[in-house]
C-alpha cells in the first residue's frame, strides 16, 4: 500500500514497535464482538489512535463509517499540532478515510460544543472550580449526541480510540482499565452511562501506544509519528485565562489574597487566575511557601496557606454515575464501601470509603489526599479488582484534614 502524507513536518516518534497486523486485527475483532459485516461508526479525530481503529475494523471485515466532529473554529488551532478537532485534524481524518477506503462525514457541532463544554468550562472558573473539559466533552457531545448519529446511520456500535476495556458482565457491560496502564483513559470516561457503554467499542484496549503507531506505519500512514493531542483542545495556546476573560469578563474583578489565619497579604486582579494547589503567581512574600487552599467567588477572596492545608479528608460528589448495579453500590455505601478514588488523571487511585451522609455521596480517604478541588472528577475503582471502574462523580465540595 502506497504511503500518503497526512500531516506535514511531523517530528519523528522513536518508539514505534513492530506489530503483528493479524494479531491487531483479531484483537479489534474481539473488542467489537459483533458479526463481520456489521456497521460500525468510527469516531475519527484525525489522530493516530482513532485512525488505526477505523483501519483495523475495516480490515477485520466490518462496514465502517468514519465520522469527525467540527467542534470549534479557533484560528490559532487550524495549524496547531496536537489540537484535536480543528482544521488540520479534520483534513487528516478525511484523507485517512479516503486511503482506508471508507465513507467519511464531518458534522458541525460547534454550537453544541460551545454550550456543553466551553461555556461550562468558563462558568466553572467563575465559581472557583477546576473543570475537566475532556470529561464533559465525552459525556455530552461525543457519547450522547454522536451516539445518536451513529444509531441514525444504522450502526450496531460506535468505536473510539480510547484506551479502556469493555467487558461483558451478565446482561450489562463493565468498564476496565486498559492493558497499558500508562495510557489508561478510564478516568476521563467514568461518566459513560451503562447504556452508552453497551453500545461503545474500544478496539485499542489490548494494545500499547507504540504498537498502535506500528500498525499505522505498516499501513503506510504518516500519522504513525503524529504527536498526541496536548493541552485543552479549544485553547491551543495553553492560555485558558485569556479565553475566560473574553467569555466571562466579570471574572476580572479585584479581590484580596488572605492567609487562612486571617491576614490580608495582598490583592489580585481576578479570581479566575487561580486554582486550588497553585503556588506560583501569588505575588505575596511572607517568608514561607504558600499555596491556594480555597477560593471564595462570592467575596472574591483567594485563601492561601501552607502545603499541609491542601490535604483533603473527604469530598462530596454530585452528578454521580454508576457502572454497576446502582442500588447494590449505594446499599453497600451505607456501611462504608471500600473504594479506590482517583481525583486526577495523573494520580494513582487512593484507598477510601464510599459513604452516604444525609443523602450526599461522600468519599472519605484513608489518608489525606492533596490538591483536591471542586469541579474536578473523582473516578472510583474496586479494591478487590483494581482494574474495574465502579463509576464516580464531580467534586462538589471538600473537607480539609485538620491542620
Amino acid at each position: 500500500m502506497a504511503a500518503m502524507t497526512l500531516v506535514e513536518d511531523i517530528c519523528p516518534v522513536p518508539d514505534i514497535r513492530r506489530t503483528d497486523m493479524d494479531a491487531a486485527v483479531e484483537s479489534a475483532r474481539a473488542a467489537v464482538g459483533l458479526p463481520l459485516g456489521s456497521r460500525i461508526v468510527a469516531a475519527m479525530s484525525g489522530g493516530v489512535d482513532s485512525t488505526v481503529v477505523a483501519a483495523l475494523l475495516h480490515r477485520a471485515g466490518y462496514d465502517v463509517v468514519g465520522v469527525t466532529l467540527q467542534l470549534y473554529d479557533h484560528g490559532a488551532a487550524l495549524k496547531k499540532k496536537g489540537a484535536c478537532c480543528a482544521g488540520q485534524d479534520i483534513h487528516d481524518a478525511r484523507l485517512a478515510a479516503e486511503m482506508i477506503g471508507i465513507p467519511h462525514y464531518v458534522l458541525d457541532y460547534e454550537s453544541r460544543f460551545k454550550d456543553a463544554v466551553i461555556d461550562q468550562f468558563a462558568d466553572s472558573y467563575l465559581k472557583g472550580q477546576t473543570p475537566v473539559p475532556c470529561i464533559r466533552c465525552n459525556q455530552t457531545v461525543k457519547f450522547r449526541d454522536l451516539l445518536d448519529v451513529a444509531r441514525d446511520l444504522g450502526a450496531e456500535a460506535m468505536a473510539t480510540g480510547h484506551y479502556v476495556r469493555r467487558h461483558g458482565l451478565g446482561n450489562r457491560s463493565q468498564m476496565r482499565k486498559a492493558i497499558d496502564h500508562s495510557r489508561d483513559q478510564s478516568y476521563f470516561l467514568f461518566a459513560t452511562t451503562p447504556d452508552q457503554l453497551d453500545y461503545l467499542r474500544f478496539p485499542l484496549a489490548d494494545l500499547e501506544k507504540p504498537q498502535v503507531r506500528g500498525v499505522a506505519a505498516e499501513l503506510g500512514l504518516k500519522i504513525a509519528a503524529k504527536p498526541d493531542s496536548q493541552d485543552i483542545c479549544f485553547v491551543p495556546s495553553g492560555d485558558y485565562r485569556t479565553l475566560i476573560d473574553r467569555l466571562r469578563p466579570q471574572g476580572r474583578e479585584a479581590g484580596e489574597i488572605v492567609h487562612m489565619d486571617g491576614r490580608v497579604l495582598g490583592t489580585h486582579a481576578g479570581i479566575t487566575d487561580y486554582t486550588i494547589g497553585q503556588r506560583r503567581g501569588l505575588n505575596v512574600a511572607v517568608g514561607e511557601p504558600l499555596f491556594v487552599v480555597k477560593l471564595e467567588p462570592e467575596t472574591r477572596r483567594v485563601i492561601v496557606g501552607p502545603r499541609e492545608a491542601l490535604l483533603t479528608a473527604s469530598l462530596t460528589l454530585e452528578e454521580t454515575n454508576w457502572l454497576g448495579d446502582e442500588a447494590t453500590i449505594l446499599e453497600a455505601a451505607e456501611a462504608g464501601l471500600p473504594v479506590l478514588a482517583r481525583v486526577r488523571s495523573t494520580r494513582q487511585p487512593s484507598p477510601a470509603r464510599l459513604a452516604l451522609v444525609d443523602g450526599d455521596v461522600r468519599i472519605v480517604f484513608d489518608e489525606g489526599e492533596e490538591g483536591v478541588a471542586p469541579g474536578q472528577a473523582c473516578a472510583l475503582y474496586d479494591p478487590a479488582d483494581p482494574d474495574r471502574v465502579l463509576g464516580g462523580g464531580f467534586i462538589r465540595d471538600t473537607t480539609a484534614v485538620a491542620v
